[in-house]
């Protein structure tokens, strides 16, 4: 009897685990999307380049702008730097920081 309750107790949790991973999963990459926000003063192009809409020539537009004018001093500071307007800021809210 403790063997069968044993039994149905493993089926139990191989039919209730798979349910849960897909969840911890879905939790996992959410968190680390909010976790990815770069910092335009710190971030090198490579990683400027993770950002949306935001390719080597913006990145390398983006650095040179910081190595000419000094550090950012608000993040609306970036519609400054050829090749980024209000839509594109408007895509990076949130996912940069100072």
């Amino acid at each position: 009897m403790k063997f069968l309750s044993l039994i149905v107790t493993l089926l139990g949790l191989a039919i209730v685990s798979p349910s849960y991973a897909v969840d911890n999963k879905s939790a996992m990459a959410s968190s680390m999307n909010k976790a990815e926000v770069i910092n335009i003063n710190k971030a090198n192009i490579d990683q400027l380049i993770t950002l949306p809409g935001i390719g080597k020539s913006k990145a390398q537009a983006i650095v040179d702008f910081r190595d000419k004018q000094g550090a950012f001093k608000s993040v609306a500071e970036l519609a400054q730097v050829k090749g980024i307007g209000d839509k594109l800021l408007a895509k990076l809210e949130g996912k940069v920081v100072l």
